[in-house]
This record gives C-alpha cells, sequence and structure tokens, in this order.
C-alpha cells in the first residue's frame, strides 16, 4: 500500500494517508526493507520537523518520532535519508523547547540507534550535539515532576507518561554507554544524575532502580571509562547502598555482583600491568 500510494503522481497521492501508513509499518515491522526506507524515513521526517506549537501539530510531531524512534537499531539506513533533518529537529528543541517530552526523546532514540551502523556520529553526538548533558538535563526534570513517595500511580495520570518517557531514557543511555568512545565531563554528569534516579525510585520504582544498576555495570565494563570517573560521580556507592538494602531484589542483586566481579577484573588487570612494568 506504501508503494502503490507514493507512485501516484503528486496530485492524486493522498500524503496523509500515506504518512498514517508508514508510522504503523515503523511502529509494527521488526525488518524494513531498504525501498520501504527511503520512502517512510522522509514522509516522517517531514512531519517531525513542523515547527507550530499548537497542540494537534505538536501531537503529529510526537507520532511521527515516535514511529522513527521504532525502527530497529540493526536495519542499515542510509545516512543521507536522516542526518541533516534529525539534527536540525534536535538543535531546533534545544532552542526553543517546541517538543513535548516523549517527541524529544524519540528523536534522540532514532539517531543514537543508527549508531550501530554509523559510527562516525559518534562524535557529532557526543560533542555538538550533547547527547549527555541533553539527556541529564530531561532526567534531572522528570525527576523532579514525580511524586516518588507514592508506591503506584493510577492509570491515565500524569506521572505515567514520565516515569514512561524515563523508563526510554535510561534504555537508550544504557545502549549508548556500553560502547561510548568519547568520554567527557558531560557523561560524567549523566552519570551524577543517574545516580540520583536511582536514588530517587530505589524505594517505590524498581524496573528504574533495576535499569540504573544495569546501567552502572554497563558503564564500567566500557575500558574508556575509568573506575575513578565511576567513584567520583557516587555509582559505586549507589551499588554500595543496594548491596545494604534490607529488601532486595533478585535481579538487581545479581547485577550488583557482576558490577564487582568487573571491579575486581580491572583491579587484577591494573596490578598485573603495575608488576610488568
Amino acid at each position: 500500500m506504501i508503494g502503490e500510494e507514493n507512485e501516484k503522481k503528486n496530485e492524486e497521492k493522498n500524503e496523509k494517508l500515506l504518512v498514517d501508513l508508514c508510522e504503523c509499518y515503523a511502529s509494527l515491522s521488526l525488518y524494513f526493507p531498504s525501498e520501504l526506507l527511503s520512502i517512510c524515513i522522509p514522509y516522517l521526517l517531514k512531519v517531525a520537523s513542523k515547527k507550530e506549537e499548537n497542540e494537534e501539530t505538536q501531537k503529529e510531531v510526537e507520532i511521527a518520532l515516535l514511529a522513527l524512534s521504532d525502527i530497529k537499531q540493526f536495519v542499515k539506513t542510509d545516512k543521507e535519508l536522516y542526518f541533516n533533518e534529525i539534527k536540525e529537529i534536535i538543535l531546533y528543541h534545544q532552542e526553543h523547547h517546541n517538543l513535548t517530552w516523549l517527541a524529544y526523546q524519540s528523536a534522540w532514540r532514532f539517531l543514537t540507534d543508527r549508531l550501530n551502523n554509523e559510527r562516525s556520529m559518534e562524535g557529532m553526538i557526543v560533542n555538538e550535539q550533547h547527547f549527555a548533558r541533553e539527556a541529564a538535563s530531561e532526567l534531572d526534570e522528570l525527576m523532579r515532576r514525580v511524586d516518588w513517595t507514592r508506591k503506584k500511580v493510577g492509570k491515565g495520570e500524569r506521572e505515567v507518561n514520565e516515569v514512561l518517557v524515563i523508563d526510554r531514557w535510561l534504555f537508550d543511555i544504557d545502549y549508548f554507554l556500553e560502547d561510548c568512545t568519547l568520554w567527557n565531563e558531560e557523561l560524567d554528569e549523566l552519570i551524577d544524575s543517574i545516580v540520583q534516579m536511582y536514588r530517587a525510585s530505589k524505594d517505590n520504582h524498581i524496573e528504574i532502580r533495576k535499569e540504573c544498576v544495569n546501567i552502572f555495570k554497563k558503564t564500567l565494563e566500557n575500558r574508556n571509562v575509568k573506575d575513578e570517573e565511576l567513584m567520583k560521580e557516587g555509582a559505586i556507592d549507589a551499588i554500595m547502598e543496594e548491596i545494604q538494602r534490607t529488601t532486595m531484589n533478585e535481579e538487581v542483586t545479581q547485577e550488583c555482583v557482576k558490577f564487582f566481579a568487573n571491579v575486581l577484573e580491572r583491579l587484577k588487570k591494573e596490578k598485573k600491568k603495575h608488576e610488568m612494568k
């Protein structure tokens, strides 16, 4: 249907239908043939690039970016299809704050997922568009909007959306930090924000707490990160707090044990290097 609609002459083409079809396909498909990528991505980016701030347009933009963010990491995507447009969407939001929480996070997910096939973009993402700084800022603001003392949030309440966006940010940060080769001060600040998120969520939001611990473990596995960076930003202290909890979660505890196993392995390697000098 997408191909047939796209092949129609401009005056016959139903662009609204085409965008709807592209959004459905992107959201539901595991694999994405290159011929459909070349149709869907430009149409979705065209919608996502709208700058009007009325509620209807914001919703259209949010859905388009959410659909783009559903294009899987392993789907090889031609950089020319998306790079300038998604970069402009992110930069415009950084200046004008025109996107919803979910839309902005989805724009970043689409871009960082492309690193799977385009590692040359890492410098731009880290140093030009400031992924770590923006992620830390978004997490800090979202954290202030959630009542962490409540054990459950009722269906339909505002915090459901905010906790959902926090979950999405943490998932993507986990993936990004595992392979990041360009560590800088902004990434230190991001780790600090995740430590604060862990402490805010540790009593009543087990999934967020678990993801924070997993990020600490994955970051330690990254050979570009030094032990002192995690110590300085409090990640190791947070892991110690988790181990000392009276009510422990089996999955979280396993991640903590793996974290300390990695610390031990690092210390052994450092000792071996020292002895060889």
